[in-house]
């Protein structure tokens, strides 16, 4: 699998880093290759929020370079996913402004009817998001909310993130076990049985 991610402007960056290490531990034994590409501000929040990134083992590029192929239908990328995705990253996306590298790749992953996910770290969700939400929908992008679960009884911070992040890993196909997976709830654990 050929992956864009694009790490955008907004908060969570501990959701990128953790999707970044993943995939460059587990990425090349799963045969999925990745190209990174930064906004301006993402790099300015990723140093506010947890440090300097790292230096990972992809090629990264400039989101102003629309050299990179994947800026091309014709290089044949599988999936891209933005995370995180500002309500404004969004927006961009739902209407086709393509003017940087991000909104150009996201373009192509929609006409070429590849893999789109969109990690939102927005709230409250005004009108205006709901509707870039949905038009974003329509054309085939992965709209998810970056919404921790508590099922698997997460117990620190990292395992809080993995929540998320594994269900992005899901929706590109990328195998993972990051967290316990939802097996249901024992009626004996529950109290009384109730009547239907």
């Amino acid at each position: 699998m050929k992956l864009v991610v694009a790490v955008g402007g907004a908060s969570g960056s501990p959701y990128a880093k953790r999707l970044l290490d993943f995939l460059a531990r587990e990425g090349p034994s799963a045969g999925v290759s990745v190209d990174l590409v930064f906004t301006t501000t993402a790099r300015q929040i990723w140093t506010h929020e947890i440090g300097s990134p790292p230096d990972y083992p992809f090629k990264v590029w400039k989101n102003q370079d629309l050299t990179a192929p994947f800026s091309s239908g014709s290089a044949g990328y599988d999936a891209m996913a933005i995370v995180p995705c500002s309500a404004a990253g969004l927006a961009r996306v739902a209407y086709g402004v393509s003017t940087d590298l991000v909104g150009r790749a996201a373009d192509v992953m929609l006409k070429e009817r590849k893999r789109l996910v969109l990690l939102l770290r927005e709230t409250p969700i005004s009108l205006i998001h709901a509707r870039a939400i949905a038009q974003v929908v329509e054309a085939g992008a992965f709209v998810m909310p970056a919404s921790p679960s508590f099922y698997s009884k997460p117990r620190t911070i990292d395992a809080l993130v993995d929540t998320v992040v594994s269900r992005v890993l899901d929706r590109l196909g990328i195998p993972n076990e990051l967290m316990r997976r939802w097996d249901g709830i024992s009626p004996h654990g529950c109290g009384e049985p109730t009547e239907e």
